[in-house]
């Protein structure tokens, strides 16, 4: 089987996110962060995340398949639990607020790297510090 690994970065859009998938050499976090300082979205939006991705085919296959897929990775944001959405009691956040208790969400992530976006914190998740375009630390959920 041949087998090629990606980075899919993800960007605010204007209904759903955006993504660009680069070839990657290997699921190096540290170099996805390198590469998402230079991606750059319609209106300027720049990556918020990012996910990794092998693909394969075997030699009589035309296409390839994903065969493996990472959880995401925040670049930064603020983490909040729905209880802490809750209480806050925003009037501006009733469909968040419906949506987190609909959908089972315990907690959202909120990432303003260039336009704000709120996106489920899904089990495995992991949220990266960087400071200065260097990773500093990761916290997995």
């Amino acid at each position: 089987m041949v087998t090629k690994d990606y980075v899919v970065f993800c960007s605010p859009g204007s209904f759903v996110y955006e993504t660009s998938m680069k070839e990657i050499d290997s699921w190096d976090v540290r170099k996805a962060v390198e590469m998402a300082n230079g991606i750059t979205e319609r209106y300027g939006s720049k990556p918020f995340g990012f996910y990794f991705q092998t693909q394969g085919r075997h030699e009589h296959e035309m296409d390839s398949k994903v065969i493996d897929s990472s959880k995401m990775y925040y670049l930064g944001g603020k983490v909040e639990s729905f209880a802490e959405v809750c209480e806050r009691n925003d009037p501006n956040e009733i469909i968040l607020r419906s949506n987190m208790e609909g959908n089972h969400w315990e907690y959202i992530i909120t990432n303003t790297n260039s336009y704000k976006i709120t996106q489920p914190l899904r089990k495995g998740d992991v949220v990266l510090s960087i400071i200065d375009g260097e990773l500093i630390s990761q916290t997995k959920y």
